[in-house]
């Protein structure tokens, strides 16, 4: 570890293969510098003590391309089976003296090394098994894990990543909030390259938290659908059509982008929604937020609750609840699988199965009154 900084070390995972890119995305350009070298950056300009540089795919053209002096560079011959590999490659090498790593991904170029720092603060201060931080209520990376947690994630199989034991350590995970969009940000195709190349990182938490139409008509049931994909955004169609006011829960998202919504949501905060006696919740964030989202509508008592998610999954989000003190009866309620089972696949079926379903409870829930 380096003398004068703190004992937590950094992981930096760049082993991956980049399909949907089809090119090595470690070595793409924002600004004429490659987007691991733009994450580096702000690592090395925190207070870790080391930092562990996980590289598999395309290694050397990406040693040929950075500055890998001060780095300890592991390379993960098994990169093709997950990111789980890369990571237990990069706790292995963490020096003994370490207190805690921070696991760093290589496409979040735009984290700061003040959110970085404000995770180490708090791993001094608290001392919690693991750091989740938070923007606006969104969970996002890097994650920070205590040593005492180290042997539990380099035990688990297959391509998992270090999620796969938060469930075992709910009183021991730190939830902290952070001033920065950057640790939601990623890049994952062209498209988001191109995005964000032109945007820039987001500002900081300076737009309404909730943006409305003009003119909504209240009275209306509400839809609140947690996520932006095809789904989302059928689901978004389905329900003007059936004359639900919809709101969808996104923190970069702008009203003007999705036609079919009425509102959108910028902070996971259901509270900050106008009151209504008919509110039906979907969540389809495609495991990003699930467990806060789901948290969330069940202690507001909504009307309905449905989680897109496969059976483990959903499971895994329902464990966890329970383990916080959630009543089991409260949990019963949520919906997973979503919808009625009509055999749906496409995204508009499935929008059209989780509406069919709403509708049902709907007319139940009236000939209750």
């Amino acid at each position: 570890m380096q003398e004068g900084q703190s004992g937590v070390a950094a992981v930096v995972l760049a082993a991956g293969m980049s399909r949907r890119l089809g090119t090595p995305k470690q070595l793409l350009r924002i600004d004429g510098e490659t987007i691991l070298e733009r994450t580096l950056r702000n690592v090395r300009a925190s207070n870790v003590g080391e930092i562990i540089l996980v590289l598999g795919h395309a290694a050397d053209d990406v040693q040929r391309a950075i500055a890998t002096q001060g780095l300890k560079v592991v390379i993960n011959l098994d990169y093709q089976q997950g990111m789980g590999t890369s990571l237990r490659s990069g706790l292995a090498a963490v020096s003994v003296s370490a207190t805690a790593a921070l696991i760093v991904l290589a496409d979040q170029p735009w984290i700061g090394s003040e959110t970085l720092n404000h995770l180490i603060e708090g791993h001094q201060e608290h001392k919690p098994h693991i750091i989740i931080p938070m923007y606006q209520g969104f969970r996002g990376n890097p994650v920070l894990l205590d040593r005492s947690v180290f042997a539990e994630v380099q035990a688990l199989k297959g391509d998992v990543g270090c999620r796969a034991i938060f469930g075992d350590h709910t009183e021991d995970i730190l939830k902290l909030p952070v001033d920065d969009p950057g640790i939601l940000l990623d890049i994952d195709s062209q498209d988001d390259l191109e995005r964000l190349s032109a945007a820039g990182k987001p500002s900081k938490s300076r737009i309404a938290a909730l943006e409305s139409r003009e003119g909504l008509v209240p009275g209306h049931p509400e839809l609140v659908v947690v996520g932006t994909d095809a789904l989302a955004q059928a689901l978004a169609r389905f329900g003007r059509v059936l004359n639900f006011t919809v709101t969808i829960v996104d923190p970069f998202l702008r009203l003007a982008e999705l036609p079919g919504a009425d509102r959108i949501l910028h902070a996971l905060d259901f509270s900050l929604l106008p009151a209504s006696s008919e509110r039906y919740c979907v969540v389809a964030s495609r495991g990003q937020f699930d467990e806060e989202a789901v948290q969330q509508a069940v202690l507001a008592g909504f009307s309905y609750i449905a989680l897109v998610a496969n059976k483990k999954r959903a499971q895994e989000v329902i464990r966890s609840l329970g383990a916080q003190s959630i009543p089991a009866e409260k949990l019963a309620a949520v919906r997973a699988p979503a919808g009625l089972p009509i055999g749906a696949e496409s995204p508009e079926e499935i929008a059209l199965s989780i509406m069919a379903e709403i509708v049902t409870v709907r007319r139940q829930q009236e000939k209750l009154i």
